[in-house]
């Protein structure tokens, strides 16, 4: 029995580097992904001033005049270029666009996800591995060794909550971004399949 739990203690302080390296890189990843929503934030607001007003005027107005502007848009982003074929195919093709649209959505959140995911398990991991030793230096008395291994826990603990609370951060705003994109779309498709059938 002890041998196992000896084998145990080697493996678990054996994950203890790369559990430190998975929380540097997530770490750096979520630096970069915050730099990033800058940007994407700033290009979500130019987008809300553009669009936004066409859609609350698509009831009195039409489609004519969003149709205009997305066509001088020529296809700049993706949601301008799904919305453009959304206006000109049919119905069967505007439902698989949509579809199809939320599908690359989604895989944009693949990174925050991990962050979400995986930050709070790194975390959790680099917290308890150095509590052995901690544990074992608390026992003999060696309390350098056991402040030394305490300062690593809470400093995994730390980086693992910070990349989560990056992660969940950006899941929620680009999220919302996608969904108000998917609503638009949307819109357009329940406005050209209610024109059909008053034809």
């Amino acid at each position: 029995m002890k041998f196992i739990t000896d084998v145990m203690f080697w493996v678990s302080n054996g994950l203890l580097i790369p559990v430190i390296l998975g929380l540097i890189v997530l770490f750096v990843l979520s630096l970069l992904l915050l730099g990033g929503y800058l940007g994407t934030r700033q290009r979500q607001r130019v987008h809300f001033k553009k669009y936004s007003p066409l859609f609350s005027t698509i009831k009195y107005s039409g489609l004519q005049p969003l149709h205009d502007t997305l066509t001088a848009a020529k296809r700049a982003t993706p949601f301008e270029k799904v919305a453009l074929d959304v206006l000109e195919v049919s119905p069967a093709e505007r439902s698989y666009l949509i579809s199809c649209y939320e599908l690359e959505l989604e895989k944009r959140l693949a990174r925050p996800k991990i962050l979400t995911k995986f930050g709070p398990i790194l975390g959790l991991m680099g917290t308890l591995i150095p509590m052995g030793p901690a544990l074992v230096a608390l026992g003999t008395g060696d309390v350098t060794s056991m402040a030394y291994n305490m300062q690593v826990a809470f400093a995994t603990t730390v980086l693992g909550m910070f990349t989560s609370g990056v992660g969940y951060f950006l899941l929620q705003a680009l999220r919302a971004y996608n969904q108000r994109d998917l609503i638009w779309l949307d819109y357009i498709n329940d406005t050209l399949n209610d024109a059909k059938q008053q034809a």
